[in-house]
């Protein structure tokens, strides 16, 4: 497992009975995680110090409680990067903080390599990986299909010092655009996805992780360059083992160019107990 244990800002106080305590820069947030399935290890009233809780309703969704000092949007660092953080209504603050490890790796090949490197990033959210990548020096083409998130995207750039550098951020059914892109004759050394588990396009087509991922995955196959670096693809989707993203890699990467493919957990350190929480999986496929 891949841990993040990098960050500063960012610290996961404790775990336990379904939820999760973390501090995000000066800002205490109680969140549900289902995973947590073990008991806490600090005390009630510790938990009960935060600035912010969410609560789950019945009926779906839920809402945050908190003491009146809650801000609407505060920011943090990692390293160079800065980043906007803003509770939802859907519980997500907007990052998630296990991808650091892959902004690292990410950010180590685009420096290590010998020329300019242009790299795609498909379901792109709010532009973590986009702002590393761009942080590194790569030209970046940023893809997501809610506007409100390449919004906040855009803002994650300009605040880490980074809106002049040569990103595209487009609004747009990621399928229908690597389309164009493939009739455009485009083609990109790096290609990152971050795909849903569940989701539906624009005129009510439905994407299920399962059936479309490979299928999507090879798409984007023509894309790559003659000599690409690197491909990754992030899941949450819980059903999957992080082999069956090293298998898609290698039934199509790997196929069309000779590399390395690895997979795994990504994961945060839990600083009261020492247990780590797992976040989802990679698949990385990478030139050698």
């Amino acid at each position: 497992m891949l841990i993040a244990d990098q960050w500063k800002d960012y610290e996961l106080l404790d775990t336990g009975y379904g939820e999760k305590l973390e501090r995000w820069g000066r800002i205490v947030l109680r969140r549900p995680d289902p995973q947590v399935i073990w008991p806490r290890h600090l005390e009630e009233k510790e938990w009960n110090k935060a600035d912010a809780h969410y609560l789950r309703s019945k009926t779906g969704g839920g809402h945050w409680e908190h003491n009146g000092k809650l801000p609407t949007d505060w920011t943090i660092q990692y390293k160079n990067l800065t980043f906007h953080i803003r509770p939802t209504d859907f519980k997500h603050t907007g990052l998630f903080p296990e991808q650091a490890v892959n902004w690292d790796w990410l950010t180590g090949k685009v420096r290590g390599a010998s020329g300019p490197v242009r790299v795609l990033n498909l379901f792109a959210y709010t532009g973590g990986a986009t702002v590393a990548l761009a942080a590194a020096g790569a030209e970046v083409c940023h893809v997501d299909a809610a506007k409100g998130m390449v919004t906040w995207a855009r803002q994650n750039a300009a605040v880490s010092g980074l809106a002049d550098r040569p990103v595209r951020w487009i609004v747009d059914d990621v399928f229908k655009f690597v389309e164009r892109e493939k009739r455009r004759g485009r083609t990109y050394d790096g290609i990152i996805m971050d795909p849903p588990s569940y989701g539906r396009g624009p005129r009510g087509e439905v994407w299920k992780v399962e059936e479309k991922l490979y299928e999507f995955t090879d798409a984007c196959m023509d894309l790559l360059s003659d000599r690409p670096l690197f491909f990754l693809i992030n899941s949450y989707a819980s059903k999957f083992a992080p082999s069956v993203l090293a298998n898609i890699l290698k039934a199509t990467v790997d196929r069309r160019s000779k590399g390395q493919v690895s997979c795994g957990e990504i994961g945060l350190p839990v600083s009261s107990s020492g247990l780590v929480l797992p976040c989802g999986i990679y698949g990385r496929w990478e030139a050698r």
